[in-house]
């Protein structure tokens, strides 16, 4: 028996908002192309502010359960803020909206230039800065913001190995960077909640003992931690990230921000050289290329990070304001 609904006096008679599901290497981005009011504000951070202050039970809605996870993650287009971009993007998550989010850009760059081949490139406005993005041999690429190292091998006391040894970087976001191997650390499928508690424990307590500086205050916290091991991985990658952000969700990508930050931190150590293209890989197996070129004066690293990102859906979401659950929630 066919089980028939009129879907479109539903959707005639509810508010709706429209997303396209995608995944970058395993980490999963919700698309957000419609029903979502439109921020207001001169800049993509004004308009991220904007969120923040009045429209975040939008992003609680499809980020949260019953309509998402606790490690859910979402891009949302707006309004452009310099003439010559195709469009901006805020970037979702369980805790908020971050600065700069690599896979997404991947998986944006994806769905709009795959198939529009008279398209070559996107300009995209993110709140960490301008985002010039293209598809190179089938895969998605972009130049990222400018990444620097802040500090090596920062000593800082944690709760459950004493002193350890951290990197810190940014690259679109901040980032401490740990070795997982001299913690003895696995970075596997099997050790993920352990992995995900202790990221976000280690998060909480580093952020107490560092001090990050940015032209805007609002991009100055540290974003997340990202274990790293040059043994625990395949034959074919440089090595391994592991990465716990905002309120403990662990990327299943290598994380695009962050296999920047990494580079200038191999850059520092005279272990990369420029234009040299290496292989990071994620919890997965699956994961991102990363090299770096210097800028015309040679005072800035230019990431320059490319993967492949998949369409998995597109969706017509409902909210009801008579659900008591239409803001959504977590069970973790």
């Amino acid at each position: 028996m066919m089980l028939t609904i009129d879907f479109e006096h539903i959707l005639n008679h509810a508010k709706v908002v429209e997303t396209v599901d995608m995944h970058t290497a395993g980490e999963p981005l919700r698309v957000i192309v419609g029903g979502f009011p439109e921020p207001q504000g001169n800049t993509i951070l004004d308009k991220r502010q904007y969120c923040v202050e009045n429209l975040d039970h939008y992003r609680t809605a499809l980020m949260y359960e019953p309509r998402g996870h606790a490690d859910m993650y979402g891009a949302l287009i707006v309004e452009k803020q310099l003439p010559e971009s195709d469009f901006g993007v805020l970037f979702l998550h369980n805790e908020g909206y971050s600065t700069m989010c690599g896979h997404a850009i991947i998986a944006l760059t994806t769905l709009c230039l795959q198939h529009n081949p008279a398209k070559k490139q996107l300009l995209i406005d993110t709140p960490a800065g301008l985002i010039t993005a293209w598809l190179r041999d089938g895969q998605a690429e972009f130049a990222n913001v400018p990444a620097e190292v802040v500090t090596l091998d920062k000593q800082v006391k944690t709760s459950e190995f004493g002193l350890i040894s951290v990197d810190i970087a940014f690259g679109g976001a901040f980032y401490a960077y740990i070795d997982a191997d001299k913690i003895d650390l696995a970075l596997t499928s099997a050790n993920a909640v352990y992995i995900q508690q202790l990221g976000l424990t280690l998060k909480q307590e580093i952020a107490t003992q560092i001090s990050l500086v940015c032209d805007d205050a609002r991009l100055a916290f540290l974003y997340g931690v990202i274990f790293y091991s040059n043994s625990q991985k395949s034959d074919s990658a440089h090595s391994k990230h592991v990465c716990i952000f905002a309120d403990g969700e662990l990327d299943r990508s290598p994380t695009g921000t962050g296999v920047s930050g990494r580079a200038a931190i191999l850059a520092a150590r005279d272990e990369l050289a420029a234009n040299q293209r290496i292989f990071i890989e994620g919890i997965l197996g699956l994961g991102l290329d990363i090299c770096y070129q210097l800028s015309d004066d040679s005072k800035s690293l230019i990431p320059i990070v490319s993967g492949t990102a998949y369409i998995t859906g597109r969706h017509q979401f409902i909210l009801d304001d008579h659900d008591p659950l239409v803001r959504g929630f977590l069970l973790r």
